[in-house]
C-alpha cells in the first residue's frame, strides 16, 4: 500500500526536511511526497481504492498502535493509497474533512505545518515498523 503525503507549503532546504526525508527512507512501504502551493495546485487524482487522511486539530488522537492497526486493516483489505493531506496555515475546508475517511490530530495543540509533517513521517514510520515487529516501537 501506498503511503502518500500531500501537504500544501514547501518544506524546502530545512531541518523538517532532513527530519521528514530520515524517516520515509526507512519505511518499506512505497511512500510519496506531493507539495501543492498554499492555493489551488493541481490535486493528484484520487483512485477508487484510497483511503483519505486529512490531519486537523479537531481529529482522533490516535496511539500509534491504533495507527498501525487502521493501516494494517487497510493494507489486507486492498487499500491501495492511503493519503494523508496537510492543509495550508488555515487548515483544511469543511469539505476536505467531510471527505476524508479519518481526521487525525497531533493532540490538540496547533503544530507548525513543517513541524506536523515531520510528526507524520515518524508516526508512519512508526506504524510500518509496529506491523514489521521491529523494536523501533516500545510500549511504555
Amino acid at each position: 500500500m501506498l503511503l502518500h503525503i500531500v501537504a500544501r507549503g514547501r518544506i524546502g532546504r530545512s531541518p523538517e526536511a532532513d527530519l521528514v526525508d530520515r524517516y520515509l527512507k526507512r519505511i518499506a512501504w512505497p511512500v510519496k511526497q506531493t507539495e501543492l502551493p498554499d492555493t489551488g495546485g493541481r490535486i493528484p487524482a484520487i483512485g477508487p481504492a484510497t483511503r483519505i487522511v486529512a490531519l486537523d486539530e479537531t481529529g482522533e488522537q490516535m496511539p500509534s498502535m491504533k495507527l498501525a492497526e487502521t493501516l494494517g486493516r487497510w493494507r489486507d483489505d486492498g487499500v491501495r493509497e492511503a493519503r494523508f493531506l496537510l492543509g495550508a496555515a488555515d487548515g483544511h475546508g469543511q469539505a476536505d474533512r467531510e471527505g476524508a475517511d479519518l481526521l487525525l490530530a497531533f493532540g490538540r495543540a496547533t503544530w507548525p505545518h513543517l513541524l506536523a509533517r515531520a510528526m507524520l513521517a515518524e508516526q508512519l514510520w512508526r506504524a510500518t515498523s509496529i506491523l514489521a515487529n521491529h523494536p523501533y516501537h516500545r510500549e511504555g
